[in-house]
């Protein structure tokens, strides 16, 4: 072990260089401006006029069923909105917040034409005038409005490695959002995706929390600007705050066992690193935590998410999460007692949302002393503040002209821009890929000719499976690779669905014909509970159809087409080749057949850890005792690729790694750099990724830990020297107390290979 003597930091402040790296172009939180002073003051005003009528209908958010003519989850088509529903839900109950699409994506008009009718009868009608806040899922762009730009879900805009893209989308996402009339997006996801079975893994920025605040940040700053009033931004939500994205059995909405010292290195910081972002809303996320619901946990939601973090921002709960606690957390006798428990917890809105109850009950627990009205005015204070900072009042949407780029070429090029940057090329044996044009190819497998695969879950629908609401013009992989190298070149048998054999036997025929088979592997959408699955494993039709294929002798090359990683060792022998896709988007079969002709030169990364069995799950940042196997060697640790995998049609070469020192100190970083060389024959973009080993630790450290990466273009033959600068504060770790603390020893950086040593010693 090393010295007794260490340093101890308070979260805060030990985590200052963590979110400077992560946020260093996104605006703090503001606390005390004059413009903040004003909103107060406003805020103050209006509510020593409300009732707590008023007051508990603002803490209440209900789905647009709720004011639509129809049944919920049922409604009437073409969707119209019911006068007599809508006033019951603004006048009588006085309801702030209304969410959601009902069934399908609406156009861009008719949104204008519900938030128009919704905002008149709140501002006009109500004895407040307070308008409401509507939110909406724009995950990947505005999913729920048609003719949006879908960019790729958020896992594939990971494997960019590029803020800057993270950034570019959340300001196209808002500026459609906006464009939409809807002012609040519940995006980013920014839970650490450690456990690759949960249906919801696609949502995350990967698994590591260095990658995840990097990226997560750069969203925010996208979404939110440096002013929400701006009428091309939108207020963004952290979720699903905390713990939700490692769920014990890999399925949605079930238990999460995290140790408090796990929560606070691995879960906490991309959270920390958001709200030093600025961003206004979290939501709560909807699973219980050591058998505690998060919903009513005031650790979480009062003392981690307020007094550690410092947010000072609108927690919403997620989808009916509040009644859950009732029905199925088991925590409260009935609905009024999981109210009483999630709002004294910390919850300021419930996303109620198919009920009427919510606001009649809390209204009575304040009445009965349960809920304190100190607690009403704090969220509701929160609630108007939002308002204000958004400038609803004075602009509860803008006019429709004001966005002449919706839906724009200029948009739908940004996405395809992040899609090509996402491409991760994991295996290229014998340079198979890129593909000549002028061979003739056979494309087989189940996503091969499906725009919902590529878009996944939350596009034009909740799970995204409808085909008749996707975007018109948008191109299947089948049918990019068609117009790149001609439909006479181009042979397709679907050869199974994602689970079923269809006709194997005529793509192994296809595939003798032809030069070189490409099969679209993977899954078909899905999202949340739908999504859950019993085995990590590639469904046996999909294996079978890449086997008879193999037999052919004919080259193969995979193109995974999924969410998460589903494990292939028993057909990865069989490929020549492999290109991870993840979720693409609607710009993805453009991207995908740009890569596979070469006429763009990939240059995604994992960001997560490829099992290579369903078993064995570890992640990059395993402990030293993971990686002893069955027969004591030091190989136990055998991914079938690893976090930050990805090759290019180029080669670098990284050489003259150099620390300006052999030790670090509080007042003086380490500089670090190494020599970049593109060795191969045509220009590429590498991700030049530093990871830092703690040698010795009080707290068993993991092999390894990434602290930097940047990525660079080079041209063929070029060199440039890539530079990082390594802080004290990022050798922190949480520590026996489960506080972060840094520890004198010995250290290792590693950047492409190479390894170079420095130590800390107490001053």
């Amino acid at each position: 072990m090393k010295s007794n003597t260490l340093i101890t930091l308070v979260m805060f402040f030990s985590m200052s260089l963590f979110l400077e790296n992560c946020t260093d172009s996104a605006t703090q939180q503001p606390s005390n401006t004059k413009e903040d002073l004003a909103i107060a003051q406003k805020v103050k005003a209006l509510m020593s006029k409300m009732t707590l009528t008023d007051k508990v209908g603002e803490m209440t958010q209900l789905a647009i069923d709720m004011v639509s003519v129809g049944d919920p989850y049922n409604l009437k088509e073409p969707h119209q909105l019911d006068p007599d529903k809508l006033r019951k839900t603004l006048l009588d109950l006085r309801v702030g917040s209304i969410l959601n699409v009902g069934g399908h994506a609406y156009s861009k008009e008719h949104w204008h034409e519900i938030i128009s009718k919704i905002q008149d009868i709140a501002m006009n009608e109500k004895p407040t005038g307070i308008p409401v806040l509507y939110g909406i899922d724009a995950i990947h762009g505005v999913n729920y409005t048609v003719g949006a730009t879908l960019f790729p879900q958020e896992i594939a805009l990971a494997a960019t490695w590029n803020p800057s893209t993270a950034l570019k989308m959340g300001e196209i996402s808002a500026y459609e959002t906006r464009a939409s009339a809807i002012p609040w997006n519940f995006s980013p996801v920014l839970g650490v995706g450690r456990n690759p079975l949960w249906p919801r893994f696609w949502e995350t920025l990967g698994e590591d929390p260095f990658l995840v605040s990097k990226m997560g940040a750069a969203l925010i700053e996208g979404y939110e600007g440096n002013d929400i009033a701006n009428p091309e931004k939108v207020a963004a939500c952290m979720k699903h705050f905390l713990g939700y994205s490692m769920p014990l059995l890999g399925k949605d909405r079930t238990q999460a066992w995290i140790p408090q010292r796990e929560l606070q290195e691995y879960f906490v910081p991309s959270f920390q690193a958001a709200v030093g972002a600025g961003v206004h809303t979290a939501m709560i996320n909807s699973a219980e935590m050591n058998g505690i619901p998060v919903h009513c946990n005031p650790k979480i939601l009062k003392d981690l998410l307020r007094d550690q973090l410092g947010f000072k921002g609108l927690a919403v709960s997620d989808w009916e999460d509040i009644k859950y606690l009732y029905t199925r957390h088991h925590v409260a006798k009935d609905y009024k007692d999981a109210i009483k428990l999630a709002i004294n917890a910390g919850v300021d809105m419930s996303m109620v949302a198919m009920d009427y109850d919510f606001p009649v009950l809390l209204k009575e627990l304040v009445e009965e002393g349960e809920v304190p009205m100190s607690r009403i005015n704090e969220s509701v204070a929160r609630i108007l503040t939002l308002k204000f900072q958004l400038g609803l009042f004075e602009h509860p949407y803008y006019p429709l002209e004001n966005y002449p780029d919706f839906g724009s070429e200029k948009h739908a090029n940004a996405s395809f821009q992040a899609a090509l940057e996402s491409l991760t090329l994991l295996k290229n044996e014998k340079n198979t890929l890129p593909i000549s044009k002028k061979a003739k190819i056979l494309v087989t497998g189940p996503t091969a000719h499906s725009l919902n695969a590529l878009n996944g879950g939350w596009t034009n629908t909740w799970q995204g499976d409808e085909s008749k609401y996707n975007t018109p013009g948008k191109k299947t992989i089948l049918e990019a690779i068609q117009d790149k190298i001609g439909a006479a070149k181009v042979t397709f048998v679907e050869g199974t669905s994602v689970d079923e054999a269809i006709n194997i036997p005529q793509a192994a025929a296809a595939a003798r014909r032809s030069k070189v088979a490409i099969v679209c592997i993977g899954e078909m959408t899905y999202t949340e509970k739908p999504g859950d699955i019993d085995e990590l494993e590639l469904p046996e039709a999909q294996q079978n159809l890449v086997k008879a294929i193999a037999k052919t002798g004919t080259p193969i090359v995979l193109v995974l087409v999924e969410g998460r990683p589903r494990t292939l060792h028993g057909i990865e022998p069989d490929a020549s080749a492999v290109l991870m896709t993840y979720l693409s988007g609607n710009e993805g079969g453009r991207a995908i057949a740009e890569v596979l002709f070469g006429d763009y030169n990939p240059n995604g990364k994992l960001p997560f850890t490829y099992p290579r069995y369903a078993n064995s799950l570890d992640t990059y940042d395993h402990k030293y005792t993971d990686e002893f196997s069955r027969d004591f060697s030091q190989n136990g640790f055998n991914p079938q690729w690893e976090f930050g995998s990805g090759l290019s049609y180029t080669t670098f070469e990284y050489s003259n790694l150099k620390l300006n020192a052999n030790q670090i100190s509080k007042d003086k970083p380490l500089q670090i750099s190494v020599t970049l060389t593109n060795t191969g024959k045509r220009a590429g973009q590498e991700v030049v990724q530093l990871f830092v080993s703690d040698e010795v630790a009080s707290i068993t450290p993991p092999v390894k830990r990434l602290r930097g990466f940047q990525k660079t273009n080079l041209q063929a033959g070029e060199s440039k020297t890539i530079s990082f600068t390594l802080k004290l504060e990022d050798l922190a770790f949480v520590g026996l107390d489960n506080e972060w603390v840094t520890e004198p020893g010995e250290f290792e950086a590693q950047i492409g290979g190479l390894k170079e040593k420095f130590s800390y010693a107490e001053e």
